[in-house]
């Protein structure tokens, strides 16, 4: 559908312009990407494929193309399913910590962005799909949750691989990864029989003193990151407290005709961005036709196909790289706009774009110098003069990792993840030296990652792993109720009726309602969900003969016998949970941080002795938490 925007394949509508000409025998080597089964649209229109007027047409079809994509994806998310929009990763990240979004991981929500992320990429917006798909699979895994009653009934086991991860729970996560590396390779999405989206091989190695590129280049990502991360927030921040977040479709249709004007006259804007990264990544080999490969051949040179010198840039080089300068700007800027509209939109892509221009740019420079300039002293030990020194497409492959990973945060993982899209293990110390230094470099202004940034912008109660609180506070400051607040709402065991319940539901908006003996004792019995008794309640009342608003709902192991006269009572000791977790009210806050942390909680209750004192929710914990950092803790809105 990408290839949609420019022509069609008259053989079959579907193919992209590249499967198109695969079958075609009249393709030549010099015109390999041009084939009589693929036209573009002045052509298939006018019978014209030069001149200037089939440009124009050619430009006005791409912009309308773009346009009718990224209208059907916001109209689809806007009226059918509203949480299919971002990336998804900020909520999932939350929703593995403990907070459930209701809705999120829904069967509409799972439909609705598996169909307009094809249509926002196919747009040609600046987004990716890789984030997305994160959220599409956790839709999945909660769809097949669902059927089975081990999972349904147990959000625990649904959250896993939140912050600990069991033997038995990496077994099954290699056996599913297993499967779906066999179906990959059955299917052949790429049509080049491999795994991995970017795969690369170099026929040269690097060297000890490439590593101060590829540091520069993971400078280069730190500082992209921050830039990117700073200027994001402040546009999602814009958008959330103006008028501009009244009118999402106007804006997805607004950046979506400003990109498309702009992309088309630059070749390497106009084409996808997955394409764009895999010819940076590439090689420049003997078979190659791009202008990044137009280097100036000796025509003495007699050497294997894979094993061509560092040869001069000829004139195709040097205009390749004024546009890829052009695009680099360009990916930076619209990049900030695009990312947080209401349509599915990832970023590993994006930042992997404009890493990988800088990276291509900074590798042709290197490979230049080292061929004009090979008696410098930094190229005299291992660059001899026509040897095949530089890889410029390495250089790619390291920017495009930099600033990742700037955006990110990642290290340990973004390695593994660049292995997965291009293959290349042996270039894992390039690639480490490079996200680490872009980390740190990004740290340095900032801790937290873009997705972190989004999950405090948009207020949801996520406790951050690497945030670290050494305040000797107790749990009994941070409990509620307070001295100046109302007691808290608790149902007795033996003593509330069905209509005292259903009062306390709703004139409350509390999750679940501790459970004790008696409001004399205050002795701590257990802990109902709110969802819970309302659905029990309201079994009840269609179910079973004789239970109505006086009836006595008892928590207890057996009701008392009652006179006939009374009204049936409600046993609901099923739904109890007969171990809420517990702590004392002189316990440190550092330890009930980290237990929140650790075990997804959403409350805790505090005790003496077995007596209630309290309750404490992951709320009142970030709220602490920002007390205790000089920041107004009414100002931590969860949305």
């Amino acid at each position: 559908m990408t290839d949609l925007k420019e022509g069609v394949c008259l053989s079959a509508f579907w193919y992209s312009h590249e499967q198109c000409c695969w079958t075609s025998n009249e393709t030549t080597f010099d015109d390999r990407d041009k084939c009589p089964q693929w036209q573009k649209w002045a052509e298939l229109m006018t019978g014209h494929a030069e001149g200037g007027g089939a440009y124009v047409l050619n430009y006005f079809l791409y912009v309308l193309w773009a346009l009718l994509f990224s209208f059907l994806a916001v109209s689809l998310v806007r009226v059918f399913a509203p949480y299919a929009c971002g990336s998804g990763i900020p909520e999932i990240k939350t929703i593995l910590s403990g907070f459930i979004i209701r809705g999120y991981l829904g069967k509409w929500t799972l439909l609705i962005k598996t169909v307009t992320l094809v249509l926002a990429v196919s747009s040609g917006l600046s987004l990716g799909k890789e984030g997305p798909l994160v959220h599409v699979a956790c839709c999945c895994g909660n769809l097949f949750c669902s059927l089975f009653s081990k999972y349904s009934k147990n959000e625990g086991k649904r959250r896993e691989v939140s912050y600990y991860f069991p033997l038995k729970t990496l077994w099954r996560s290699f056996f599913a990864a297993l499967v779906a590396a066999f179906t990959l390779r059955s299917i052949n999405p790429f049509g080049n029989s491999r795994l991995v989206l970017f795969y690369v091989e170099y026929h040269t190695p690097w060297y000890m003193a490439e590593l101060v590129p590829f540091i520069l280049l993971g400078v280069f990502g730190g500082l992209w990151g921050t830039l990117f991360i700073r200027a994001n927030i402040a546009w999602c921040r814009r958008r959330k407290t103006t008028q501009l977040g009244k009118y999402p479709v106007l804006e997805v249709i607004a950046i979506t005709g400003i990109t498309a004007v702009l992309a088309y006259p630059n070749p390497y804007t106009r084409r996808s961005t997955s394409e764009l990264i895999s010819e940076l990544f590439n090689d420049c080999g003997a078979l190659e036709s791009s202008q990044l490969c137009d280097y100036i051949n000796n025509p003495n040179m007699s050497r294997p196909v894979d094993d061509i010198p560092d040869r001069p840039a000829g004139p195709g080089v040097y205009n390749a790289l004024w546009q890829l300068a052009l695009a680099l700007v360009f990916k930076i800027v619209i990049t900030i706009f695009t990312f947080g509209m209401k349509i599915p939109s990832g970023l590993f892509i994006p930042s992997m774009a404009v890493g990988a221009i800088a990276g291509r740019i900074v590798g042709i420079a290197v490979e230049q110098m080292a061929y004009h300039h090979h008696d410098w002293i930094i190229f005299k030990n291992w660059c001899r003069p026509g040897a095949d020194c530089v890889t410029p497409g390495l250089y790619a492959m390291v920017g495009a990792a930099a600033c990742l990973g700037g955006v990110t945060r990642m290290t340990v993982s973004l390695v593994v993840i660049m292995f997965e899209l291009t293959g290349g293990l042996e270039y894992i110390v390039p690639l480490m030296a490079a996200a680490v230094t872009s980390k740190w470099v990004a740290d340095a202004f900032g801790k937290e990652g873009i997705y972190e940034s989004h999950i405090q912008l948009n207020g949801y109660p996520y406790l951050d792993v690497r945030d670290e609180f050494t305040h000797r506070t107790l749990a009994t400051d941070v409990m509620r109720p307070r001295r100046s607040e109302p007691p808290l709402a608790v149902l007795t065991q033996d003593a509330t009726t069905v209509e005292d319940v259903e009062t306390l539901i709703k004139d409350t908006d509390y999750n679940g309602f501790p459970v004790v003996v008696s409001r004399e004792s205050e002795r701590l019995i257990g802990f109902v969900q709110r969802r819970d008794l309302t659905l029990a309640i309201k079994t009840a009342r269609q179910k079973q003969d004789g239970v109505v608003s006086s009836s006595v709902v008892y928590f207890t192991e057996d009701a008392p016998q009652l006179p006939a006269s009374n009204p049936q009572p409600l046993k609901l000791r099923r739904i109890l949970n007969l171990s809420p977790f517990t702590v004392t009210d002189h316990t440190p806050m550092e330890t009930v941080v980290d237990i929140f942390r650790k075990l997804g909680l959403r409350q805790c209750l505090v005790t003496r002795s077995g007596r209630l004192l309290g309750i404490i929710t992951k709320k009142d914990v970030l709220r602490h938490m920002a007390q205790m950092m000089n920041q107004d803790p009414e100002s931590i809105m969860f949305n």
